[in-house]
């Protein structure tokens, strides 16, 4: 298995509060499920996790929001804050903390809205952060493409340096070649894994991240001459 586990840091900017935030958040959230019993727990993703025929309907929309609060066990909690605490800081330092709250929120729906599009009669629970963070995954590929990611490579025991362009352009080769794999009504054995949310929400941050490149293009460049 390969990880990401850091990347060249840009100096100043935006303090990336939320970045860091959104990671305790979830981390706390996840802890309260796991304390509770498993009838609980399977009332709690029913009742908070984004179901999308419920959605359809009209029914129970908050659950847009929560859903991406939630988990589905411990690596999958591990699995996407580590994601996020290595691609989303830089984001939020280059666009600001009130824009790259908007952005993440906003990059959650628009996964929401992919997943919703190929699994419109499904009754089970969406949770996880995926989405969204495929939005910053997408804007990073377009502000930040000759980043250098640190990856760990977990059999081999040792870690090495790619762009980002290389690293993210094969993840989301993986998601699309899932995707349509996978397309199709939704079952117990084919939903374990929500590729077009990451799809979805992969191309809603490309667009971002063009928007952010083209309004903050000499800032970004001025980052950049100061990786760490």
């Amino acid at each position: 298995m390969i990880f990401p586990i850091g990347d060249n840091q840009v100096q100043g900017g935006a303090k990336p509060i939320f970045s860091y935030l959104f990671i305790g958040l979830n981390v706390l959230i996840f802890l309260f499920e796991a304390s509770l019993s498993p009838g609980d727990l399977d009332q709690f993703i029913l009742t908070y996790g984004s179901i999308p025929l419920e959605t359809m309907n009209g029914e129970d929309t908050f659950t847009l929001f929560t859903s991406m609060f939630l988990h589905g066990g411990w690596m999958h909690l591990i699995g996407n804050m580590l994601f996020l605490w290595v691609f989303a800081d830089n984001i939020e330092q280059i666009i600001g903390n009130l824009n790259f709250v908007i952005f993440y929120i906003a990059g959650g729906l628009a996964a929401h809205a992919a997943h919703i599009f190929f699994n419109i009669d499904s009754t089970i629970p969406t949770v996880g952060a995926s989405g969204a963070i495929a939005a910053v995954l997408g804007a990073y590929l377009i502000m930040f493409p000759t980043s250098k990611i640190k990856i760990l490579v977990v059999f081999l025991l040792r870690s090495f340096q790619i762009p980002a362009l290389l690293f993210l352009g094969f993840w989301i080769v993986q998601q699309l070649i899932s995707g349509v794999a996978a397309i199709g009504p939704a079952t117990s054995e084919t939903a374990g894994v929500a590729w077009w949310a990451h799809i979805g929400g992969f191309a809603f941050g490309v667009i971002a991240g063009f928007y952010y490149r083209s309004i903050q293009g000499e800032e970004l460049e001025r980052f950049k001459q100061r990786w760490v």
